[in-house]
């Protein structure tokens, strides 16, 4: 069953495209109609391309990795940045930083010093510097703050990164081809759709459009968290019963062990006894000797 009616497509306006003579070639396949100079999306394409984006991203969070969403569009910020929040995933709103996935390093190093400023602030080290450098440390913080703020939770590279509007956020997606994570983006009729992994035809300039696509798959992420959460409470009420259980078998074992060593152990000492008790064929036929005493030798 789909995640999305026609309906709720059609009255969000996912099926404008832009003007005839913006188009790209290689959205053809998605383009049902042009009508007055604007491409109209196959909205049956859409739907496709949604469920098969969902579905790839619940499993993504169901493995409990990180999903990136980036929009810098002020159509879009705001509503990534709110269910990117509620999701409680990264999320760049602001500038793309150059290099922050294949660079990802240095700007671990960025957040860290974030940090640091923030031990400062809380252990008074801060009010002890002089007034000049704390006004240069907490503009250096603001800084860091707008453009790694939202960040701060993402210790390693994320497992796939959600994009609205390719071709605006060009950078991002160039840096996560090459490091071969999975993309996932908003197409519009004026994008190459094979720039991304997964491309869900779609208007990426209405508010209304992006909110709805959003929706969609905040729902399906939410899903795969919380068949995550259920999974591992299920596991853990199987490790708190299954000691018990095993510690009981294994002292049935042990001690049935140690009833075969003591058996053991008495039918080997009864058959030494009887051994010591009973001669050998071979002393049975010899005579015994009786060694005769040396003489001792007086000294010269």
């Amino acid at each position: 069953m789909s995640r999305v009616t026609y309906k709720e497509l059609l009255e969000s306006g996912v099926h404008f495209g832009h003007l005839k003579r913006k188009w790209n070639p290689n959205m053809a396949p998605y383009i049902f109609m042009e009508k007055n100079g604007i491409h109209i999306i196959d909205l049956n394409k859409t739907v496709a391309k949604l469920d098969e984006a969902a579905n790839a991203l619940k499993q993504i969070a169901k493995s409990g990795k990180k999903i990136l969403f980036v929009a810098t569009k002020k159509q879009a910020k705001d509503i990534v940045a709110d269910k990117a929040k509620n999701l409680n995933m990264p999320y760049v709103t602001e500038r793309w930083p150059g290099g922050m996935l294949t660079n990802f390093a240095t700007i671990r190093k960025a957040i860290k010093k974030m940090s640091s400023i923030d031990r400062m602030v809380l252990d008074g080290t801060f009010e002890n510097i002089s007034k000049k450098e704390r006004l240069q440390i907490t503009r250096q913080r603001q800084k860091l703050e707008t453009n790694l703020g939202s960040i701060t939770d993402l210790t390693r590279l994320p497992a796939a990164i959600f994009i609205v509007d390719i071709n605006k956020e060009h950078i991002a997606v160039a840096e996560a081809k090459k490091l071969n994570i999975p993309t996932f983006g908003i197409v519009d009729t004026n994008s190459d759709p094979r720039a991304v992994d997964f491309a869900i035809p779609a208007n990426d300039d209405s508010s209304q459009s992006v909110n709805l696509v959003l929706q969609i798959i905040s729902k399906a992420i939410e899903e795969g968290l919380s068949e995550r959460k259920h999974d591992k409470e299920t596991m853990e009420e199987e490790k708190a019963g299954k000691p018990v259980e095993e510690v009981m078998k294994e002292n049935r074992a042990a001690a049935k062990a140690e009833d075969n060593v003591e058996d053991a152990t008495e039918e080997e000492g009864s058959e030494k006894k009887k051994i010591a008790k009973s001669p050998s064929k071979e002393d049975s036929g010899k005579r015994p000797t009786t060694k005769k005493p040396i003489a001792k030798s007086k000294a010269k």
